[in-house]
């Protein structure tokens, strides 16, 4: 059995698949927000009780909102700013008792994508992922396109293209120090953030996009 873990800023979700790939159970909980030890707790949490259910124990790997430093061993450039400068894979590992693979979601994605998804028949695939943070993975022949520091095809740190005098005046601040940046635009805290400056009215992301889609 093969698990596979997502874990986002705002859940962690777990799959379980068997040796053929199909799907054995899925389940999710909240992220512990701004708590790491509790974030461990969650995804040892999730495994045990998969592996309770299906009675079988498997290989584990995670898709984490960052990156694994090879010179370090330490987590960099995660919009979860609690797992920054930790040695996540050793602790999930010491944790759950077996070798924890870790790689950047949307890497994940990308490569998913590209092997057994929509991109499959493509050379090239650029996966994007909009959800606490905005990311994207690169993934070329079949394989991912990592670069020198890790963040081939990160675009949620660029600048807002074209923006109007008002959204350079008020660019929001973003967790990296910088102020603007497509993630605190295309995210969804940052719709959530933009329909209630627009609005007054403050409503959780999923409230926003279920408004938006009832007829007018």
């Amino acid at each position: 059995m093969r698990i596979g873990i997502d874990l986002g800023g705002t859940k962690i979700e777990i799959l379980a698949l068997d040796d053929k790939g199909r799907e054995l159970v899925r389940r999710r909980v909240p992220t512990p927000k701004g708590d790491y030890a509790g974030t461990i707790e969650a995804i040892a949490g999730l495994v045990a009780g998969v592996e309770a259910e299906l009675g079988t124990t498997g290989t584990v790997g995670v898709g984490i909102p960052g990156a694994v430093s090879p010179a370090t061993g330490l987590v960099k450039n995660a919009n979860s700013v609690v797992l920054i400068g930790k040695p996540l894979d050793q602790d999930l590992a010491a944790r759950l008792g077996r070798p924890v693979r870790l790689d950047n979601d949307a890497n994940c994605f990308a490569l998913s994508e590209a092997v057994d998804g929509a991109g499959r028949d493509a050379e090239v695939v650029f996966g994007v992922i909009l959800g606490t943070g905005v990311g994207a993975g690169i993934a070329i022949g079949r394989r991912i396109l990592r670069g020198r520091h890790l963040i081939a095809g990160e675009w949620g740190h660029n600048p807002l293209p074209w923006p109007s005098v008002e959204e350079v005046v008020r660019a929001p601040a973003c967790y990296c120090g910088r102020r603007g940046c497509i993630e605190t635009w295309l995210s969804g805290p940052g719709l959530a953030a933009g329909f209630a400056r627009a609005t007054g009215r403050h409503l959780a992301t999923a409230e926003i996009i279920a408004e938006a889609a009832r007829p007018h």
